[in-house]
Parts: C-alpha cells; structure tokens; sequence
C-alpha cells in the first residue's frame, strides 16, 4: 500500500533558518512562494529581469531576484516555470549556481524523469506535487486546511531529502491533508497521461463531440452547449464529492439507467486500446521527445492547434452564454499565466 504522511509525520524544523527559492510566479510559484512566507520560511522569487510577474511578487512583499542570484542565495530551489523552460532556464542559470549541498525541487517530474535536466552529485532532488491548481493551493491554506500532494526523492545526496521534501509540504499546507509517497516516474507518466486521456484531451474531445452531434442534428447551439459543456461541472462536482456511486446517486434514474447502457458505447474497446497506446508513448519517451523537439522549433504546430480551437463555435457560443451569468467569476480567455 502507498505509504501515506501527515502533520504528526513531520515538522517544518529542517527549513527554519534556511533560504528557498521559488523559480517562477504563475498559478503554482505564487501559491508555494506565499504560503511558505505565511508559515514563517525565509522565501526569494526567481523571475527573468523582463518578467511581467515581478511586479506582481514584488506588491505581495516577497523579494525578487533573478534565477541565478536566487538560486546562488539558496539553499532549497523549487523550480515552477513551465516544462519546455525548465532546461534552457537550468542550463543558464541554474546549473552555475547549483552547489553541493543544495536541495533542487519540482512539482512534477518531467524534466528530471526525461532527462531535460540532469542534477549534479552532492545535490538532492525532490518533489512536492500539490494535487490541486495554485489558486486552490493558496485558498486552501488561508482557509486553514491544505490539498494533499505527492512527495519523492529522485536523488539523495544528503540522507534527508525525503525528510526535507515533507518539511515543505509542511510549509505550503499539504500535510494537513496528507502526502502520499511516489516516484518521480510514475508521476510523471500517470499524470501525463492522465491529462491526454481524460483531464484536457479525453474531455475536450468528448465534449466538443457531443456538443457537434447536436448542432449537426438540427439542434440549437446554445442547448447542446448547456448539455454537453456547462452542466459538466454539476456532474464533476457530485464525483469530486463523492466519487461515481455519489454521482449515480444524485442524478436521476434516467440518467443512470442512460450511464450504464450508452456509456460503454461510447468510451468502448477501440477507446481502451488508444489510451493504451497513448500511455505507451509516454513510457517509452515518444511524447516528451515529440513535445521538447516542438519546442525547439518555435512551437509553431502547438501555436496553431491552438489558435484553431479557440474559434471554434462551442467557443463562441460558450462565450456569449457565460456574459449572461453573473455568477461566474470572470475568467480571462488566455488562462492563468504559468511563469
């Protein structure tokens, strides 16, 4: 069974008295950066002079210094920008500064697991991966509580790493949750493929099939939006809440009847054997090398795929039915940024 941790498991002793460094300030770096300062930890921002986020780091009173003079000044250095930035940033400046003796950390294994970056011996290297985006993060925290994580140790040069490593989840509010222990390959590879399958690209795909299904019926495209998009949050709601039973539980018998008989129709064997074949591609690397060599190119192929999804008509519509609803809290189009 996982081995699990609490706060009776750990203290956040190992990092008093010592300087950490939160490389970047986008939906993760602000939540980790604020709420290691709001538990008492000597914390620094690392963001590139030209970063529209200092500004941002700056006004929440942190100290802002670039990548490379953060991690000089650092003992542990959490890095949070993006994937495709994380080695170029590494080599420049990272990797100069990175002494014996430091601790390097992520929030996802990626970089280290693909080989994008390769941590020199005497350092240690950990993960501390909140199960939640950074606004929950923060907002959990300030309520009192935390979201869980996941920690490992991919190199452990001091003896503590995996001590250490619980010690900020500590700080940034996990263990009041509680962390499970993993590996930085298999997370990695699940949460990959977690996100391609069912997170982003299963459900995008799923939804935006079903919303073109009616449209292409004859139907309005405002009702196959509300069917097919906006109620998906009352749905995911009820399994957040209570996994699937708790959902078939709410839901009207006609709707679970239509679960059990048309669901398997649609997520059916061929569906099984491409989320096969998609999660071998990740083990094997084929994924991460396709991504990294996109990036290398100016992520042009990314940039239109984007482009094309963003004009699609469930957009549009979606658009001008969510003016309609005061409710929301206004979300910009583009996202949160992830410096």
């Amino acid at each position: 069974m996982i081995k699990r941790y609490y706060e009776k498991d750990s203290n956040i002793a190992p990092l008093q008295g010592k300087k950490i460094a939160i490389i970047g300030y986008g939906s993760q770096g602000h939540a980790h950066a604020l709420n290691l300062r709001d538990s008492g930890l000597d914390v620094v921002v690392g963001l590139p002079v030209a970063s529209k986020s200092r500004a941002k780091a700056e006004a929440a009173g942190l100290v802002v210094m670039t990548p490379a003079e953060a991690t000089k000044a650092s003992d542990f250095i959490m890095i949070l920008v993006p994937d495709h930035i994380q080695g170029p940033m590494y080599e420049a400046e990272i990797a100069p500064n990175l002494t014996p003796g430091k601790t390097m950390m992520f929030a996802h294994g990626f970089s280290i697991h693909f080989g994008a970056i390769t941590a020199p011996e005497g350092v240690d290297v950990s993960m501390v991966a909140p199960k939640a985006p950074g606004h929950r993060v923060r907002e959990v925290f300030t309520e009192g509580s935390g979201v869980p994580a996941l920690v490992a140790v991919a190199q452990d040069a001091s003896g503590h790493a995996l001590e250490n490593a619980l010690a900020y989840a500590t700080g940034i509010g996990s263990m009041r949750a509680g962390v499970l222990e993993t590996s930085f390959r298999e997370e990695t590879e699940s949460d990959l493929f977690g996100e391609q399958a069912v997170l982003c690209g299963g459900a995008a795909e799923l939804i935006q099939a079903g919303f073109q299904t009616l449209v292409d019926a004859g139907y309005a495209p405002e009702i196959a939006y509300f069917e097919c998009l906006h109620e998906l949050k009352l749905i995911v709601d009820l399994i957040y809440e209570g996994g699937l039973n708790y959902m078939r539980f709410s839901v009207s018998d006609t709707a679970e009847y239509g679960d059990y008989t048309r669901g398997p129709r649609v997520i059916n064997d061929a569906t099984r054997a491409e989320m096969k074949k998609i999660l071998s591609e990740i083990q094997s690397g084929e994924f991460a090398r396709a991504w990294i060599a996109e990036n290398k190119a100016g992520r042009g192929g990314f940039l239109h795929m984007r482009d094309s999804q963003r004009g699609q008509l469930i957009e549009t519509v979606g658009a001008e039915l969510r003016s309609m609803m005061t409710f929301l809290k206004r979300k910009k189009e583009e996202g949160v940024p992830q410096e």
